[in-house]
């Protein structure tokens, strides 16, 4: 029985090409959209799985409310885990790890070996508590887990640069050396399995002890600075909800509020209110993190973009299911005949539903098939705009019996409506020729249009929306000039050598100036900005202090970036008091209360005196308003920008590569330009809008192609009556109206009903950012008009075809 019903599908299908191709091409397209979305959904819900004991692992969060804004922070202070390891008994197991680039060894590293002085530079350096290599079990290749960063000097490293520098051996026991720096050799105690692409800690490629690693003097024991990300593992059974109520009550008024009165600092006593300390399970790192403040090294997901793009692909999928429904339904007539036989010569109803949903499971079939080849053929293509590595499951034993589950799944869900519509014709009323027309009573049809177009519609205003908002941060006035300024990579390795590189380069006539500072305006990989508290001199005790960051540049750093100073003067290297002077924002003036700032004295520990104002300037993501900022003269090593005369950029870039070779022969000049790294900072808004023009393109690819269909049915069904209007004399352009006006009628109700749906959610998204575009009408206006002539376009080809047909044609045989 059931190999009938599939013969007959496969003669309705070959029977009618044109409604089978459209049902088929909107499906596998449909498919190919949910496989690449789900294979990127479960890409991103992995992360962090593969851990022993992982559901006893957790990552600690501050959450302090700062006059009603929460900020959560991952930073703690050295001697954290030393008192939880003392003081609380629920805790098996406690480490740290310090990926912060500012720190001697994190970061990036010139490397070299005893066996070959030849030194390579490397990135993907991380300090690292032996405790929480314990904790994840990391997977060895080489040595003793249990000892590989028990010892000063030691070191970790994955088994491909393992491979890199010794290939083919066991590296345990041989001496590294970093940044040529003889008086500090590590010794390689371990090498660990390269680390999955769904690890969150996939950015480090060697681990350093911190065992007896001190920064400064009493840096260890200091709780009044953060700089540590710590990890704990709770002994079975402990209740976490519990756990943070005690660890944040104990922590705090055992150690922070003590350390915070003997500083006189006056926050001390609103600490236990604002200041909450929590859990995060490590495998939420990936996805749950988008609101800590984290080191950049650690790229992280958003569990809000997994919804989205869940959502997105369920849409288009129903979208095509509503094809389905509606060529079926419209097709009633056709198949009116067929069942009423049926019926009469016996058939029972259960019997034509079976028949249906035979056929419906065919084209889903059919449609999986052509949707896996599709989407593996597209895959590099989401890779890119996702930016993610993803494979196609070829190999998986579960991808068969996943397709096929989830052909038979859509298929019934598609057909079976359809097949209880087309079943419940009574026979006589199909024999007497009663049966209504699949072109009147369409309620339901119509309802699904104005749904499929509805959808599209809002995919195209969001689209939109993100690309404006996307070109206004872009184009922003930010405060500083990002255009045409190098940023020479890896520098640190120079150490003082950075600032005769500095001079050296400014000599080139294709060079305007070149500043030396461990922070620029714009976020880079690895470097994580600081954070420090400010007072008035002599309010340390009597007020709460303002947040913002301090940052050491050198004389040419706002001529270099081309910052506006509003009042006082720049730094000079002349000038020995300038050692003790500060330049800072008006952002930092206004939040001090500095009415005349030049000439103030302020203290964030030591005492600065204000020389200069400079205009306020965009470092952070536009989502954020513009933090207080303090500049202090130094000469920091950390990054050196190159302002570049564009006229020859590539011979520029040439004369700047021969003076560095002259420094660091054995290091290849890498280098990035400001603009690419302000463009980086929204990479994520960039994909965002990417991904919603693909899908909303296809959306409307999908919906176009159930339009065509009706529209072809609809042609077909009136083609009498099309011939006997021109036969009294009906234009082409009235019979084109006549056939399109339907249809257009449903796209402005879907255009009514997307507008209000697009701009909230776009409302809402936008206010993720502090400097934001406003919606403007004309948004609506130029995706209702792009709807609506899609619509006719596709609407338009039957139209015109059966208005240009001769009607000798359809009349001859009245």
């Amino acid at each position: 029985m059931f190999q009938n019903y599939l013969k007959i599908a496969w003669r309705n299908l070959l029977k009618h090409r044109l409604y089978s191709a459209i049902k088929i091409g909107g499906f596998a397209c449909s498919i190919a959209a949910c496989i690449l979305i789900t294979l990127y959904i479960i890409h991103e819900i992995s992360y962090d799985k593969s851990y022993p004991d992982g559901e006893r692992i957790y990552r600690i969060i501050a959450r302090f409310n700062d006059n009603g804004e929460i900020k959560k922070g991952v930073s703690f202070q050295a001697p954290l885990s030393k008192a939880i390891k003392a003081d609380f008994p629920q805790v098996e197991t406690v480490g740290r790890i310090l990926p912060n680039s500012l720190f001697y060894g994190a970061g990036s590293n010139q490397v070299s070996i005893e066996d070959n002085p030849t030194s390579v530079y490397e990135e993907g350096f991380t300090y690292m508590d032996q405790e929480l290599l314990d904790m994840l079990q990391l997977p060895m290749a080489f040595g003793d887990r249990s000892k590989a960063l028990k010892h000063p000097y030691t070191l970790v490293m994955t088994k491909s640069k393992a491979d890199k520098y010794f290939p083919g051996k066991n590296p345990v026991g041989k001496i590294v050396y970093l940044n040529n720096d003889k008086s500090k050799p590590y010794t390689i105690k371990g090498v660990i399995e390269d680390l999955p692409s769904t690890s969150h800690l996939k950015p480090f490629s060697f681990l350093l002890t911190l065992n007896g690693v001190v920064f400064y003097p009493g840096e260890q024991d200091n709780w009044g600075a953060t700089n540590y990300p710590t990890y704990i593992k709770l002994r079975k059974g402990t209740d976490v909800a519990q756990f943070e109520k005690i660890l944040t009550k104990e922590i705090l008024t055992k150690y922070v509020i003590p350390t915070m009165q003997q500083a006189g600092n006056v926050r001390a006593n609103e600490m236990e209110k604002n200041l909450r300390l929590s859990l995060q399970p490590v495998r939420n790192i990936h996805l749950y993190s988008a609101d800590i403040h984290d080191y950049p090294q650690m790229q992280r997901g958003d569990i809000k973009f997994v919804w989205l793009f869940g959502g997105i692909a369920a849409f288009i999928l129903l979208i095509a299911c509503i094809n389905f429904v509606n060529l079926s339904t419209a097709k009633s007539a056709n198949r009116a005949k067929e069942v009423g036989l049926r019926k009469v010569v016996g058939s029972y109803r259960s019997g034509l539903i079976a028949q249906f949903l035979a056929e419906s499971t065919l084209y889903s079939i059919l449609s999986f098939l052509i949707g896996l080849l599709l989407a593996w053929l597209l895959l590099p293509l989401f890779n890119t705009l996702s930016g993610k590595e993803l494979g196609f499951p070829w190999s998986s034993w579960q991808l068969i019996p996943v397709v096929l589950c989830s052909a038979l799944f859509v298929g019934l869900l598609a057909g079976i409506y359809p097949s209880f519509y087309l079943s419940g014709f009574r026979p006589i009323a199909v024999l007497k020729g009663d049966l209504s027309q699949g072109t009147r009573n369409p309620v339901l049809r119509n309802g699904l249009v104005v749904f499929q177009f509805a959808t599209s519609i809002t995919l195209i205003i969001d689209t939109l929306i993100i690309n404006n908002q996307m070109n206004f941060i872009l184009d922003k006035k930010i405060g500083f000039d990002k255009d045409q300024v190098m940023v020479l990579q890896g520098t640190s390795t120079l150490g003082d050598q950075i600032n005769v590189l500095k001079e050296e380069l400014q000599k080139l006539p294709q060079v305007k100036s070149a500043s030396v500072s461990d922070f620029l305006p714009v976020r880079l990989e690895g470097v994580k900005r600081n954070g420090n508290t400010f007072w008035k001199e002599g309010k340390i005790t009597e007020e709460a202090g303002t947040g913002g960051q301090f940052w050491e540049i050198d004389e040419n750093y706002l001529s270099t970036l081309g910052m506006k100073l509003l009042s006082g003067r720049n730094f000079s290297k002349d000038m020995a008091t300038d050692s003790q002077s500060v330049i800072i924002n008006q952002k930092l003036a206004k939040e001090l209360g500095l009415k005349n700032p030049v000439g103030a004295r302020i203290t964030n520990g030591r005492v600065f005196t204000v020389i200069g104002v400079v205009e306020d300037f965009n470092f952070e993501s536009l989502k954020d308003e513009v933090e207080g900022l303090c500049m202090a003269l130094s000469n920091s090593p950390t990054m050196l920008a190159v302002k570049v005369n564009g006229k020859d950029m590539s011979t520029a870039v040439q004369a700047i590569g021969a003076v560095w070779k002259k420094f660091s022969p054995d290091q290849a000049m890498r280098y990035t330009f400001l603009d690419e790294g302000y463009a980086n900072m929204y990479m994520d808004v960039k994909r965002t809008g990417n991904i919603f023009t693909s899908f909303a393109a296809l959306a409307i690819f999908i919906a176009c192609l159930g339009l065509f269909g009706l529209a072809a049915f609809t042609t077909e069904q009136r083609t009498k009556e099309i011939g006997i209007r021109k036969v009294l004399g009906a234009s082409v352009n009235g019979i084109v109206q006549l056939l399109t006006k339907d249809f257009l009628r449903l796209v402005f109700v879907a255009i009514v009903i997307a507008s209000p749906l697009a701009w909230w959610a776009m409302n809402k998204w936008l206010q993720d950012f502090a400097y934001r575009i406003e919606i403007k009408w004309w948004v609506f206006a130029i995706a209702g008009s792009a709807a609506i002539v899609i619509a006719i376009l596709t609407v338009s080809f039957q139209a015109i075809k059966a208005a240009l047909a001769n009607p000798t044609k359809s009349l001859r045989s009245e």
